[in-house]
């Protein structure tokens, strides 16, 4: 930041500690996107949280179903 630009953040009430305005601009920091320069590594989600894990095919009616039933897919 240079000296002609105006600053980004401004105390508008109250008396703030040099502590306070650094957890300040710390947690707004994490709270934003990411930096354009910045390479972030894209998280593959895991097997385990895929929706699809829940489905199951329809079980067949008819003579011998019960025991379809009990196989694995």
């Amino acid at each position: 930041m240079t000296d002609k630009e105006p600053p980004r953040l401004r105390i508008v009430r109250g008396d703030a500690t040099p502590e306070e305005i650094a957890a300040l601009v710390i947690a707004l920091a994490a709270r934003g996107p990411a930096p354009a320069g910045r390479n972030t590594p894209a998280e593959t989600p895991s097997p385990w949280r895929d929706p699809a894990r829940r489905m199951r095919k329809p079980l067949a009616h008819g003579p011998g179903a019960w025991r379809n039933s009990a196989l694995p897919i």
